[in-house]
C-alpha cells in the first residue's frame, strides 16, 4: 500500500470503532467524501487510484469514466469489493472489479461514449484503509462524441455538482500541468460552491508532459494564480506505464525521483507528489475526527455514567460464589423492605409526579372515599322517616300511642349502625388492594431472579390475606360493640327534651317567619371547603358551549369565577335542598361528569334545572364529591320498598308527626357520634392491622421464611434474561472505558492543522453562459439529476458519511449552496 499516512490513523479509529461495535454502539465520526473533478484525461482516476493504493480503474484515451463511482472503503481483515448490483458476490480480483465497473458503465450507457448520471456503487473492504467515501467523476468536455448529447457539457457539468456542493466534500480539482489554468472547469465549478476554497485543493497532473523549457514553478509555488490551499504536483503513471503493469509503489518511486531531479522543483519536492497529497487529506481526516470527538467523548461519558452504578452492583455479584448468593439474598430482602417502606411513609427521593402510589393512595381512601361510602348510606331522608313512623306505628300496635317510644329510637339506631359493616368491609377491600398494587412495585426490582420473586410474592400476598382477615374480624368486632350498647348519656347525644324542644323552634320559625340573623353572614360561609377548576359542561353550544369556570366550595355556597384570580365572580349558588348524581361518562368525551340539582325542583342556574360539572381525572371527580359531602350536598339515591309500601305516607296525625320528627332528630345526633367515632377508628385500625403488620412482616419476618425454604442458593439463580443483561452492561461498561481510552490516544497522538489565510482568487472566473449562434434554436433540458443516495450499508460498525449533512471541522452550519445554472448551448442548424 502506498498510503503510508492513512496507516497511522486506521489503528486508532479501528479500536475505537471494534470497542463500540461489541455493544451495538455506534463510532459515528462520519468522514467527509472526496471528489476528484477535472477534465477529460486530466489524471483523475490516477490520483484517485493513489489514494487508495490499488489500480482498479477503467484506463484509456477520451471519456473513459462515464457514470460516477461512489467508492465506499469499510476497515475488514481481508481485502475484497462488493458491488450493489451484485449483492452477495465478493471480488477479490482487482482486474475483475475493473472489468465489472466496464461492463456495468456500457450497461446503462451503451459502448459509444453515452453518459449517465445513475452512479455505481462499489465497496472495497480492507485492513489498510479508513471509513471513507471517494467519489470518481466523469470528466468534463466541450464537444459531444458518439451517442452523447448536444448538452453533454451541462450534463456532466450538474452531475458533478450535485456531489460538490456537499459541504463535508473535499474537492480535488485536477488540473493538466500542459493547459491554461486559468481557464481551468474543475477550479471553475469548485469557485461555484466554495466561493473561499476552504475545501477546494488544487491538483496538478502531468508535470512530466510539459514542454521543454516550461515549467509550473510559480502556479507549485502559488504565486501565479493562488487558491487557498495552494496546489500539490503530482506525476501518475503513463498509459504506456499501465499497460505494462507497472505498480504503484515503482510509480510512487519515479515521482519522487522526478521531483528530486527537476531544477524547477527540487525546493519544493518535500510538498509535491502523491504522498504528499495523501498526508494532506490525511490532515484533514484527523482535523475532522479530532473536532469530532469532543463532542462523542461527552457523549460516551453520560453513558459511561450512567451504567456506573449498575455495574458496580454487577461487579459484586458472582453467580458461582455460595457466599455472596446469600449476600445478594440480604441485600435484596433489606432493598424490598426500605422500598416499601418509603412508598407508604412517603419519602423525597425519586418522588412521582404524574400520579398518586402507596400512602398517597391509602390516605385518600382515608380521607375521601370511605367518607364518601358512609355518607352515600345515611343520605336518604325519606326512607329514614318512613322506618322510624313504622317502627312508632309497629310498637304501639293496635293503641295510640301518647308518648315517644324509645325503643324505636334503639331499633333504628341499630340498624343504621349494622348498614355500616357495608361500608366498612369496602374500605378494607380498597386499602387490601392498594397494598398488593405497593408490593408489586417493590417486587419489580427481584425481576433478576424469577425464583426468589415468586417465593417472596407469594409469602408476602398470604401475610396480606392475613392480616386483611384479621382485620375483618376486628372491624366487624368494633360494630358490634357499637351495637351492645346505645349510650343514651354521651355527652354530645340532644336527648328527649332537646330534640322535641328542636322540633317545636323549627315549628315556631316557620309560623313567625323568622330567618334567623338577616344581614349578618355566618362564620360557616366565610370557611372554604375546595377550589378548582372544573367544566360546566351542559350549557348549550348557542349560549356559549362547555366552558371552564374556578370554583369556589364553603359550607354555605358553590361560587364559580372567570379564572383563578377570583375577580369576577359568574354565580353563586346556596347549597340549600341541593344533592349530587353521577352523570355517565359521553361516548367521545374524556371527561367524569357529576351533576348538581334542587331537590324541590326548582332552578339551579338560571334556565337549567341541574349543573353538570366535569372533571378530568377520576379521582378529581371523587375528591370534589367528598369535598361536597362536607358542605352538606348528599349523593341522590333512588328508594325502592322490598315490602311494597310505596313511597313514604303523608302525616296526618300531628302527634305521629311529631314523635317521627323527635325520634328522627335522636338518631341523627346518636349516629353523627357513631360515623365520627366510625371515622375515626377505622383508619386507625386498618393501619395497626394490616399496614403495620405488613411492613413489620417484611422488614423481620421475610427473610426468616425464605431461609426456611432450604433453596437458598436455588432462590438466587438468574433468569436467562437477566444474566445476558448482566454480561451485556458489564461488555458496554468495558468498551466505553476503552472508547474513551482511545480517544485521549487520538488526541495525543495528532494534532490540528490551522486553515491557511484566504488569498486573492479573484482570477478565477465565475462559470456563465456562452452566446448562442445566432437563429440557432436551443436544446431544451430537464431538471438536474437527483442527488444520488449510497445505500447504508449493514452489518457493519460504521458506514461512510455519504448524505452530505456533516460538515468539515471549522464550517459553519448553512444550507447547501444552490447548483449554479447555465443555458445549454444552441444547435447550428445543419444544412
Amino acid at each position: 500500500m502506498g498510503n503510508r499516512g492513512m496507516e497511522e490513523l486506521i489503528p486508532l479509529v479501528n479500536r475505537l470503532q471494534e470497542a463500540l461495535s461489541g455493544v451495538g454502539q455506534s463510532c459515528s465520526l462520519h468522514l467527509p467524501q472526496i471528489a476528484v473533478v477535472g477534465g477529460q484525461s486530466a489524471g483523475k482516476s490516477s490520483v484517485l487510484e493513489s489514494f487508495v493504493g490499488r489500480d482498479f480503474l477503467p484506463r484509456g484515451s477520451g471519456i473513459v469514466t462515464r457514470r460516477p463511482l461512489i467508492l465506499q472503503l469499510l476497515s475488514a481483515n481481508t481485502e475484497y469489493g462488493e458491488f450493489l448490483h451484485c449483492k452477495g458476490k465478493k471480488f477479490t480480483d482487482f482486474d475483475e472489479i475493473r472489468q465489472e465497473i466496464e461492463a456495468e458503465t456500457c450497461r446503462v450507457t451503451g459502448s459509444n461514449k453515452g453518459i449517465s448520471p445513475v452512479p455505481i456503487n462499489l465497496r472495497m473492504y480492507s485492513p489498510h484503509v479508513l471509513n471513507l467515501t471517494l467519489v470518481d467523476l466523469p470528466g468534463i468536455t466541450k464537444l459531444p462524441v458518439g451517442d452523447q448529447p448536444a448538452d453533454i457539457e451541462y450534463q456532466i457539468r450538474d452531475m458533478i455538482m450535485q456531489f460538490i456542493c456537499k459541504e463535508n466534500c473535499l474537492i480535488l480539482a485536477v488540473t493538466p500541468a500542459n493547459t491554461d489554468l486559468a481557464n481551468s472547469d474543475a477550479l471553475k465549478l469548485a469557485k461555484d460552491v466554495d466561493p473561499q476554497g476552504q475545501r477546494t485543493i488544487g491538483v496538478i497532473t502531468k508535470l512530466d508532459l510539459m514542454d521543454e523549457g516550461t515549467d509550473a514553478r510559480e502556479i507549485l509555488e502559488n504565486r501565479l494564480l493562488p487558491l487557498r490551499r495552494g496546489y500539490i504536483g503530482v506525476v501518475n503513471r503513463s498509459q504506456k506505464d499501465i499497460d505494462g503493469k507497472k505498480d504503484i509503489k515503482a510509480a510512487l518511486l519515479a515521482e519522487e525521483k522526478f521531483f528530486l531531479s527537476h531544477s524547477a522543483y527540487k525546493h519544493i519536492a518535500a510538498s509535491m507528489g502523491t504522498p504528499y497529497l495523501q498526508r494532506i487529506l490525511n490532515q484533514q481526516l484527523t482535523n475532522h475526527i479530532r473536532d469530532t470527538l469532543p463532542a462523542f467523548r461527552s457523549h460516551l461519558q453520560s453513558q459511561l455514567l450512567a451504567v456506573n452504578k449498575e455495574v458496580e452492583e454487577y461487579k459484586q455479584y458472582n453467580p458461582d460464589d455460595p457466599a455472596s448468593r446469600t449476600k445478594t439474598l440480604l441485600q435484596s430482602v433489606q432493598r424490598l423492605a426500605v422500598d416499601f417502606e418509603k412508598l407508604i411513609e412517603g419519602s423525597g427521593d425519586k418522588v412521582d409526579t404524574m400520579i398518586l402510589s402507596g400512602g398517597a393512595r391509602i390516605n385518600r381512601i382515608f380521607h375521601e372515599r370511605f367518607p364518601y361510602e358512609l355518607v352515600k348510606i345515611e343520605s336518604d331522608e325519606s326512607k329514614l322517616r318512613r322506618e322510624i313512623n313504622y317502627a312508632i306505628r309497629n310498637i304501639h300496635g293496635v293503641r295510640t300511642g301518647l308518648f315517644t317510644p324509645d325503643m324505636a329510637f334503639e331499633a333504628i339506631v341499630k340498624k343504621q349502625i349494622s348498614r355500616l359493616k357495608g361500608p366498612c368491609m369496602k374500605f378494607v377491600d380498597m386499602v387490601s388492594q392498594e397494598l398488593f398494587t405497593t408490593v408489586n412495585q417493590c417486587f419489580n426490582k427481584l425481576s433478576s431472579f424469577p425464583k426468589l420473586r415468586d417465593e417472596t410474592e407469594k409469602i408476602i400476598t398470604t401475610e396480606i390475606r392475613e392480616q386483611e382477615s384479621k382485620c375483618r374480624d376486628q372491624v366487624l368486632l368494633l360494630i358490634d360493640i357499637q351495637l351492645a350498647y346505645i349510650n343514651t348519656k354521651h355527652e354530645d347525644f340532644v336527648g328527649f327534651t332537646n330534640a322535641q324542644q328542636m322540633y317545636n323552634q323549627s315549628n315556631k320559625k316557620v309560623v313567625l317567619g323568622i330567618s334567623g340573623n338577616q344581614g349578618v353572614v355566618p362564620f360557616s360561609s366565610l370557611i372554604v371547603i375546595r377550589k378548582g377548576w372544573l367544566t360546566v359542561s351542559n350549557i348549550g353550544i348557542m349560549k356559549g358551549g362547555a366552558k371552564e369556570y374556578w370554583f369556589i366550595l364553603t359550607a354555605e355556597s358553590l361560587s364559580w369565577f372567570k379564572d383563578d384570580e377570583e375577580k369576577e365572580k359568574k354565580y353563586m349558588l346556596p347549597l340549600d335542598n341541593l344533592k349530587l348524581r353521577d352523570v355517565e361518562k359521553g361516548f367521545m368525551s374524556s371527561k367524569f361528569v357529576f351533576a348538581i340539582f334542587n331537590t324541590e325542583s326548582r332552578n339551579v342556574y338560571k334556565d337549567y334545572k341541574c349543573l353538570e360539572l366535569a372533571c378530568n381525572t377520576q379521582d378529581e371527580l371523587d375528591s370534589w364529591k367528598a369535598s361536597l359531602l362536607r358542605a352538606g350536598v348528599y349523593p341522590e339515591k333512588v328508594t325502592v320498598d322490598g315490602q311494597g309500601n310505596g313511597a313514604p305516607e303523608n302525616f296526618t296525625d300531628p302527634q305521629l308527626e311529631r314523635q317521627v320528627e323527635t325520634i328522627r332528630n335522636l338518631v341523627d345526633s346518636y349516629m353523627s357520634i357513631i360515623y365520627k367515632t366510625i371515622r375515626d377508628l377505622m383508619p386507625k385500625a386498618i393501619m395497626h392491622l394490616m399496614i403495620n403488620s405488613v411492613k413489620e412482616f417484611i422488614s423481620s419476618e421475610l427473610l426468616a421464611q425464605l431461609y426456611a425454604l432450604g433453596e437458598c442458593s436455588a432462590l438466587m439463580d438468574e433468569s436467562p434474561e437477566q444474566q445476558q443483561h448482566r454480561e451485556e452492561v458489564l461488555r458496554k461498561h468495558d468498551a466505553l472505558k476503552e472508547a474513551l481510552a482511545v480517544i485521549g490516544e487520538i488526541s495525543t497522538s495528532t494534532c490540528s492543522t490551522p486553515l491557511p489565510p484566504p488569498v486573492d482568487s479573484s482570477w478565477i472566473q465565475p462559470s456563465s453562459p456562452k452566446k448562442s449562434v445566432t437563429g440557432a434554436k436551443p436544446v431544451t433540458r430537464g431538471h438536474a439529476p437527483p442527488v444520488p443516495r449510497v445505500p447504508t450499508h449493514t452489518g457493519r460498525t460504521a458506514s461512510p458519511s455519504t448524505d452530505g449533512v456533516q460538515q468539515l471541522a471549522g464550517q459553519p452550519h448553512r444550507a447547501p449552496p444552490c447548483v449554479p445554472r447555465r443555458h445549454p448551448p444552441a444547435i447550428p442548424n445543419v444544412k
